[in-house]
């Protein structure tokens, strides 16, 4: 499932709350039963006031490193998101896992990814 939102463009980087938010609802999948969430990192700061918005345990977030640590490819980073996030659970033999980004003037989209 997926979800995508919009929010006020001066609170920019707060789009994956409401996404996720969103998502979550659509698929009935709730954020306890998520095992690895990856939302990228506008900034530090950005990630940060996602999680506790989303109360989202450190354990569980960019355990592979964000963008921060590992670069933001511009026009690629939904790309790099999805890859870690299904690698993670492939490799770690965990079932859910969600990728998030915020996106300019106030967006945010989110997916989940199923491990079959």
């Amino acid at each position: 499932g997926y979800g995508i939102s919009g929010c006020e463009p001066t609170i920019m980087g707060i789009g994956p709350v409401p996404a996720i938010e969103a998502m979550v609802q659509k698929t009935g999948v709730s954020l306890g039963e998520v095992d690895t969430i990856e939302i990228n990192e506008a900034f530090a700061a950005q990630t940060v006031s996602c999680q506790k918005a989303l109360d989202i345990p450190l354990e569980k977030l960019n355990t592979c490193g964000g963008a921060v640590a590992l670069g933001h490819p511009l026009g690629a980073s939904g790309s790099r998101i999805s890859a870690h996030v299904v690698h993670k659970l492939r490799r770690e033999g965990q079932k859910y896992g969600i990728g998030s980004a915020c996106i300019g003037g106030g967006q945010g989209i989110s997916i989940l990814f199923e491990k079959m």
